[in-house]
């Protein structure tokens, strides 16, 4: 059997976010509980994948080398309680670039189902931001929001899209250990059954 496929947002689900960008390496600090989620999906034979924006670069605040260290210390990070990264996909652009990888643009979603060979349909999607959820959505995966990070901002953004008819079949957790232990637990086999069940239908 395939192991499954979880994506997961940075800044703000793994990490503490900022509005001023993480930065540095420094700057890089997990939040409490997603290291050992994370740690708990590759033990369960689970690929995590962490697609975010890191426009920072476009805006000059940071180079890649320093991203690339920032990505060393929570892989380093991980492998410590036992997990690992199995791949990080990024869009460098700035909102302004046009770019189709930058959230909530479909691009980078779209690129990790070519790069691993595997298709989208009821993939959890876990973010703290609209966007995330807008790209999860326009991609057939499963859109999941967390409260961490942005996620209180987001909350009544998405009831406002569910008001209107979108983003539905997002489901709302209160962090990346809330999900982890849902999705482990068989709680959310219904809801990924759903989602592919619409893909395919469309």
């Amino acid at each position: 059997m395939k192991p499954g496929l979880v994506i997961v947002d940075r800044d703000g689900v793994i990490n503490f976010d900022s509005d001023a960008y993480i930065k540095s390496v420094s700057e890089w600090v997990a939040i409490p509980g997603s290291l050992e989620a994370l740690a708990r999906l590759s033990r369960a034979d689970y690929r995590v994948v962490v697609a975010t924006n890191q426009s920072g670069i476009a805006r000059g605040l940071y180079n890649m080398a320093t991203l690339n260290r920032i990505h060393q210390k929570m892989a380093k990070a991980l492998g410590e309680h036992g997990g690992r990264i199995d791949a990080i996909f990024f869009c460098p652009h700035s909102p302004d670039d046009g770019c189709d990888c930058r959230k909530p643009k479909p691009g980078l979603l779209h690129e990790i189902s070519e790069r691993l060979k595997v298709g989208l349909a009821g993939v959890p999607v876990v973010g703290d931001s609209l966007s995330d959820l807008e790209c999860a959505d326009a991609t057939g995966a499963l859109p999941v929001l967390v409260k961490t990070g942005k996620g209180p901002r987001t909350w009544p953004k998405l009831e406002a899209a569910q008001a209107q008819g979108s983003l539905l079949q997002t489901l709302v957790f209160d962090d990346l250990a809330a999900f982890t232990e849902s999705l482990l637990r068989g709680d959310l086999e219904s809801a990924i059954t759903t989602a592919r069940g619409h893909v395919s239908a469309d």
